[in-house]
Order: C-alpha cells, then sequence, then structure tokens
C-alpha cells in the first residue's frame, strides 16, 4: 500500500507485487552476485562430477531443457541436470496413476523414468543447479515461485494466477516448508504469501532456510 496525491487529493495505491524499483535493482545485483559465486564454488565441486557421471549412467543429453512460465506467463527454457531417462516426457502420460501430488502437477517417488543417478542428484537437489545460468539470464531469482509448465498454468484457477506475478525462482517458502509433503493448493497460498510480504530479508532468510533443507533432502522426490 502506497499514498500517493490525484489532483490536490490523497489516494491509496495498492499493488500485488513490490514496485520499489530501487529494492528490485539491488535484487538483481545480489542475485547476479550469488549466483557467480555459487558457480565457482559449485561448479567444480559438483556441476562437473554431475554432468560426468550422468553422460557416463546413461544415453542422452547432460542437460535437460523445458519450456516453463516466467514472469507474467513469458515462456522461457529452464535447464536442470537430466535425472530421468531421454524420453521421459513421451512417457509421462503412462504413468498419470503414480502421481503423488494433488492439482494439475506431477510428482512420483516411485517414478520409473528416473535413474540411479537421477534419484541422488534429486534428493539433494543437485539437478537444480543450472538453474543458476537462468538467474543470470535474468529468467530466474535466487528466491520466487517455482515455475510452472504451461499446461500447469493452463489449469490454474483465477486467483492461482498470480503466483506469475514476480519472477520464479530456485527456492521459496515451499521449498522450505515440506515440498512435495505440501498441497497444491497450500503451495499455491504460500507463493502469494511470499509474494505479499517479499523483502529482501526474506529473500535472505528462505535461502538460509533453504541449506538444511538440500543437506537433509527433506520432501524431495
Amino acid at each position: 500500500m502506497e499514498l500517493h496525491e490525484f489532483d490536490g487529493l490523497p489516494l491509496l495505491s495498492f499493488s500485488t507485487t513490490p514496485t520499489n524499483e530501487a529494492v528490485m535493482f539491488v535484487r538483481r545485483i545480489l542475485d547476479i552476485i550469488l549466483a557467480s559465486v555459487m558457480l565457482l564454488i559449485f561448479g567444480p565441486l559438483l556441476m562437473l562430477p554431475t554432468a560426468i557421471l550422468i553422460k557416463l549412467t546413461s544415453p542422452g543429453p547432460v542437460l535437460f531443457r523445458q519450456k516453463r512460465c516466467g514472469l507474467n506467463g513469458r515462456v522461457f527454457t529452464m535447464y536442470k541436470f537430466r535425472s530421468m531417462v531421454d524420453h521421459a516426457e513421451q512417457l509421462r502420460v503412462e504413468l498419470e496413476a503414480f502421481n503423488e501430488m494433488d492439482g494439475p502437477v506431477f510428482k512420483s517417488s516411485r517414478d520409473p523414468r528416473i535413474t540411479l543417478i537421477g534419484k541422488v542428484i534429486r534428493r539433494r537437489s543437485i539437478d537444480e543447479l543450472p538453474q543458476l545460468f537462468n538467474v543470470l539470464q535474468g529468467h530466474m531469482s535466487l528466491v520466487g515461485p517455482r515455475p510452472p509448465l504451461p499446461q500447469e498454468v493452463a489449469r490454474y484457477q483465477r486467483w492461482q494466477r498470480r503466483r506469475l506475478s514476480m519472477k520464479p525462482g530456485m527456492t521459496c517458502l515451499w521449498q522450505i516448508s515440506g515440498r512435495n509433503e505440501v498441497s497444491f493448493e497450500d503451495w499455491m497460498k504460500l507463493d502469494l504469501t511470499y509474494i505479499d510480504n517479499w523483502s529482501l530479508l526474506l529473500d535472505l532468510k528462505i535461502l538460509l532456510k533453504t541449506v538444511p533443507v538440500v543437506l537433509l533432502g527433506r520432501g524431495a522426490k
């Protein structure tokens, strides 16, 4: 909520997203700096060995590229380490019975498409590290609602679409609140709570709380 003046009269203005351009610019600079540092640290320690193991243990590309919806629904290509067999997308329809989530998303701990290496890197969220390049490109932030698939967005209720009003992130309130143990509706509510209460301090708190969640693999599938 902000106070403005209109023709000499005080006017209250409401916005569903942060409007302070200076603070958002600081956020973007922090994204670039932190993503660059993380790439320098995790590149040789985790990303390079992971890429080699994926290449040696299963046929197909090292990186998995998928269209996702970003800020205001704009479609971009998101990167992940491939944790499934190469033709996993074609097998998705046959596996709906394995879905353990409600709503339009698909998550399953029994997904037969996941490779041996895939199980390990998904458990520790190592498969998400290539998204640091998405952060540097400006398609994502370190913190923000997770980017959904276009077909998931097509099935959103009207109130759920507001989660697209902020740039998607690598981690979020859902990530630190149990991930796949959280129902789809509660997941959406967590994202809207994040948007309505956003601040740089909140981003920092989420980043710090993400560390033990990733190390313990809580809620990962």
